[in-house]
């Protein structure tokens, strides 16, 4: 199909050392789509390892050179070998912005985590802890079942213990009256149904299964009574398939709230066997103040490859975030400033549509806010960006060892 055959070409672009002459043609927006995007993105993320690959070397360098000169000057080494890597700290989160403005008018990038999101984030478990409930020991042949295997269930919550009358500094952090309690604006306990949609990009590397040194993988998801074998789509003797493929799941916290995506060898006889799992806490990710539901991207449009996929617009998070933190604001002004709690923050204020005509919009505003919403004094916190996340595929026949 069309779309494959981009793909091809955008791969052949974006590998290799042919990273160079792509910046120069100016991409045509119609044959632009999310997998240029990712391209583009990963072309960054190499650049910068590359960048501080090359720092860790310059910092040794010097190191080695200078030991010579006696102890006074490794005193003084220490000091300028931390220097050159702050300042290519400072670089790197200058990076990708000095890109932007360059850039505007190439292709906007996502963030590519090469971890999991939790570990960027701690878990996700900025109030909602998750303890094992286990069952009792009966008898003397239960002191050899494992941990795991005494599990019967979850409890998910939050604990608080303070000494009254409360320190000042601490209803203050509240926000609120904390004779209530700390914790008001919790959501409610009662069922909820949510659409998951889980969208599975590659695999790298793939454990080999079969004889021939390779693998015939495919896709298997799981979510409560939902149990998706994606085994007509097998690709055949590759250990770094590309899999492209989006999966739509209803389900309902929280009975339903572990994923597991598995990978899976296809075989022509016997059955298949597991190449790799990886479990998602989504209750976890969706209850998290970090919002890590639908990522927030770095520009609002409404046409094009670019277009905004979260339900709710950057606005309608925005007054969200604000009625639930208790902060003043959004105020939108005139001359494109929006004010929130006792931050001014400036963007543009028109939209062009599909047909280049231009409307006025706050929503680039608000999505300004939200990039910084960490800045909010109290309720802010960093919000999950537009991204890709890499997990490790685990089996459980080999603990501990990445498949």
């Amino acid at each position: 199909t069309e779309e494959e055959k981009e793909k091809k070409k955008k791969k052949k672009k974006g590998g290799g050392g042919g990273g160079d002459e792509v910046e120069e043609e100016e991409p045509d927006e119609s044959m632009l789509d999310w997998w240029s995007k990712y391209f583009a993105s990963i072309e960054t993320m190499k650049e910068q390892l590359r960048q501080q690959e090359a720092a860790a070397a310059d910092a040794e360098e010097k190191e080695e050179m200078e030991i010579g000169e006696g102890s006074k000057a490794q005193v003084k080494n220490k000091d300028k070998s931390k220097a050159p890597k702050d300042d290519k700290k400072k670089k790197q989160q200058l990076g990708p912005e000095l890109p932007e403005k360059k850039n505007k008018q190439k292709i906007d990038e996502l963030k590519v985590f090469n971890k999991e999101l939790e570990t960027e984030f701690d878990n996700f478990e900025d109030w909602l802890h998750t303890f094992n409930l286990l069952r009792g020991k009966i008898g003397d042949n239960d002191d050899n079942a494992t941990e795991e295997e005494r599990i019967v269930g979850r409890f998910k919550g939050s604990m608080c213990v303070y000494k009254v009358p409360l320190p000042d500094d601490i209803s203050k952090e509240a926000g609120c009256d904390p004779t209530f309690g700390m914790f008001q604006g919790i959501p409610s306990n009662d069922p909820i149904n949510v659409l998951v949609r889980v969208y599975v990009v590659r695999a790298t590397d793939l454990h080999p299964a079969d004889i021939n040194g390779k693998a015939d993988p495919y896709i298997a998801i799981k979510l409560g009574k939902t149990d998706i074998k994606d085994k007509e789509n097998y690709i055949s003797k590759q250990l770094n398939p590309v899999f492209g493929k989006s999966f739509d799941i209803e389900a309902t916290f929280p009975m339903e709230s572990m994923l597991t995506v598995a990978v899976y060898d296809w075989d022509l006889v016997g059955t298949d066997d597991l190449i790799g799992e990886t479990k998602i806490d989504l209750e976890n990710r969706f209850y998290s103040k970090h919002r890590a539901t639908c990522g927030v991207s770095q520009t609002y449009s409404i046409h094009g490859y670019n277009t905004w996929r979260d339900p709710m617009k950057p606005s309608q998070i925005l007054s969200k975030l604000c009625k639930e933190g208790k902060v003043d604001g959004p105020h939108f002004g005139p001359g494109g400033r929006v004010k929130v709690a006792n931050r001014v923050f400036t963007g543009p204020t028109e939209i062009e549509d599909e047909n280049g005509q231009k409307k006025p919009t706050d929503e680039h505003l608000a999505l300004a806010v939200l990039r910084h919403w960490e800045d909010i004094p109290r309720a802010g916190c960093r919000l999950v960006p537009e991204h890709v996340e890499t997990r490790p595929l685990l089996n459980p026949d080999k603990p501990g060892i990445e498949q």
